[in-house]
């Protein structure tokens, strides 16, 4: 079940009485923005920053006062394929992502077509619109490859635009991208900013993904360390009985680099196996729970071998046994707790790391209500942690933010805010179940609005700003109420449920489950930042004393290390698709970041990753939140940790 989709806002920071920089990424305010599409005007530029549009570069300073740009030069022409679209533009990368490290060179090339010779007027914007660099070449006329090098040092979602002074035209849409723009990323660099993190065992680490399995070069990028492995009955063995062999080599080859680990999906019955006949994703209990009981023996075997041969540092393995059984499950709860208990005791006679969780239900709440029913069954007798998905509304979009009913008056409508049904699962979850039962978030994600259809004027770049804001503020609520582990979903967008996709699908326009030819939306961008700040961490829990519609969670990392604290605010009135997801409705927010009577520097993190040193006085640092989430990394851990609430029965690394 997928609902929801996040709203990707860049915010405003600045210190209060200053003037500070108001764009999204730090740009000037004198830059053009962009229109709906991306479509950017190559005239603006930041103040200190220089923009040529007549000739062979172009730059433009994002934020001039962290020393983060980017430039484009040196146009370089060949010729192109014959048929070639009056004109298109890519950033192709050897590895397919179209995601670059900081300071790397890449290519930007742009095709044209024209009847006559002309001149190519082209800007490269970010997710708000603010214009990073532009600039124009002369193009003979016929099929012509021109290919600027860029680099860059500002990080985040970059989408390129491009017209000819004279024939006009704009970059066409592809697959689920809309037209007028090509879109790349460029990674964070925070490597002087968030302190390195060592860690004691490997599954200290807290972001998983659905969609970009095998994907390497992508999980990589975007800082994921596990993917969903299927051991369902109904994939190992869907023809009959004692077919699984544990002791085969059954495993993804992806797995063997042991970088990214495996969260183990068991649920799911063959047509041999079922009491209904037919394949069931876990309706009822499989015909025979002993039998059941073997072949999660088995699996138990081969998953403890994998892990010690490729995972030597991953301290247990983790096992999902149902999925989302508030819309498959059909039969008993004596049943239903009847088949964990085959399932753990299976598991646990042949692997003893084993973590066996479960029930997942699509939303906390559900999950929840669920644990207090059968609770009284024994349940907890047969599972060593909790997992849920992370859907919190009847779509998770844009319009239906994590925080959409959170300040409503009425506390059983707030009740159903995501940070609310987290507090109720964790007290649930200390009342009936066992003492440090750690809880993991195995999907949520974030879609356009119900309703909407891919198409060459779909999405706008506000609506893919508006994605990727709620993406970062809906991982950041789930960890900061306690989720030991977090899953993004998905990787591209897919056919059916529109927009789910934190990337763009090239080749088709409704979506295809395995793209290959993908580009970033600023949801990917987001979530790379976020993983590359927060990943590592510890939650200390959400910040007491905030105004309402202010939100803020912080986070130390593993080793007793620096405090980070996420932060941002959300108003309805400002939040719609009708008016527009504002970018750059902001409030002032003081944070306490070190003792009283103390002043120093900070490092503040935009929602793209770049970082930008403030001050602070009195031990308060002022700032301007805004709808996207800030990361205010700080150094005095005593002053955080009794600034916060810890989740109930939250324990930690």
């Amino acid at each position: 079940m997928k609902f929801h989709s996040l709203l990707l806002s860049s915010l405003l920071l600045a210190l209060a009485g200053c003037g500070g920089s108001s764009g999204g990424s730090g740009s000037g305010s004198n830059s053009t923005p962009a229109n709906n599409n991306g479509t950017g005007s190559t005239s603006g530029s930041a103040s200190g920053a220089s923009a040529s549009t007549n000739g062979s570069s172009a730059t433009l300073t994002a934020n001039a006062n962290a020393g983060q740009l980017m430039t484009c030069q040196s146009p370089a022409s060949s010729s192109a394929a014959a048929g070639s679209p009056l004109i298109s533009a890519d950033t192709p990368s050897p590895d397919a992502t179209r995601m670059f490290a900081s300071g790397s060179t890449f290519q930007l090339a742009f095709v044209t077509n024209a009847s006559s010779a002309d001149n190519v007027n082209w800007a490269v914007s970010d997710q708000l619109g603010n214009v990073a660099a532009s600039g124009s070449f002369p193009v003979a006329n016929g099929p012509v490859t021109t290919t600027l090098s860029c680099t860059s040092t500002l990080s985040g979602y970059f989408a390129a635009s491009a017209t000819l002074a004279a024939n006009g035209g704009q970059l066409p849409s592809l697959g689920t991208r809309p037209t007028g723009i090509a879109t790349f990323g460029v990674l964070p660099n925070l490597a002087s900013v968030v302190p390195a993190v060592t860690y004691a065992r490997q599954d200290e680490h807290r972001f998983g993904m659905q969609g970009e399995n095998d994907n390497g070069p992508v999980l990589a990028d975007l800082g994921i360390s596990w993917t969903i492995d299927a051991r369902e009955m109904s994939t190992m063995e869907p023809n009959g009985p004692n077919t699984f062999n544990p002791a085969a080599n059954n495993l993804d080859p992806f797995y063997t680099s042991g970088q990214v680990m495996r969260l183990i999906r068991l649920d799911g019955i063959p047509a041999w196996a079922s009491p209904t006949g037919a394949f069931e994703e876990d309706t009822n209990p499989p015909t025979s729970l002993s039998y059941y009981q073997n072949y999660m023996s088995r699996v138990g075997t081969e998953s403890n071998t994998i892990r010690t041969t490729y995972f030597p540092n991953q301290a247990s393995n983790y096992y999902q046994v149902t999925w989302e059984p508030n819309q498959f499950w059909n039969d008993t709860d004596a049943n239903f707790v009847a088949m964990y208990q085959s399932v753990y005791q299976g598991i646990h006679s042949t692997d003893p790391h084993a973590i066996v969780m479960g029930p997942t239900d699509a939303f906390p709440s559900l999950t929840t209500t669920r644990l207090q029913r059968i609770a009284s069954l024994g349940f907890g007798n047969y599972i060593d942690a909790i997992s849920t998905h992370g859907y919190y509304d009847a779509g998770t979009s844009p319009s239906h933010p994590p925080e959409r009913v959170a300040t409503d008056p009425d506390p059983a409508t707030a009740a159903s805010a995501l940070m609310n049904e987290i507090r109720a699962l964790r007290t649930e979850m200390v009342a009936d179940y066992k003492p440090g039962t750690r809880l993991y978030q195995t999907e949520v994600g974030i879609s356009y609005d119900l309703g909407s259809s891919y198409g060459p004027n779909y999405p706008t770049a506000n609506v893919l700003f508006a994605q990727a804001a709620v993406v970062a503020r809906t991982h950041i609520i789930l960890l900061g109420e306690g989720v030991d582990q977090s899953y993004v979903f998905y990787g591209a967008d897919y056919p059916g449920e529109i927009g789910y996709g934190t990337f763009f699908d090239l080749a088709d326009a409704q979506g295809a489950f395995g793209a290959t030819n993908i580009s970033p939306k600023p949801a990917a961008m987001a979530v790379s930042a976020l993983t590359h700040i927060l990943d590592g961490t510890n939650t200390l829990g959400p910040v007491n004393g905030t105004p309402s519609g202010v939100y803020a969670y912080s986070f130390q990392q593993l080793g007793n290390g620096a405090v980070i604290t996420a932060l941002w605010t959300h108003n309805n009135d400002v939040w719609s698709a009708s008016t527009g997801f504002s970018s750059t409705y902001s409030v002032p927010y003081n944070l306490t970041v070190d003792a009283p009577g103390t002043s120093g520097t900070v490092q503040v993190i935009d929602m793209m990753g770049n970082p930008q040193a403030m001050n602070y006085t009195n031990g308060t640092l002022a700032l301007n939140l805004t709808e996207a989430p800030v990361y205010v990394v700080s150094n005095n851990a005593s002053v955080a940790q009794a600034n916060v609430t810890t989740p109930t029965g939250y324990v930690g690394n």
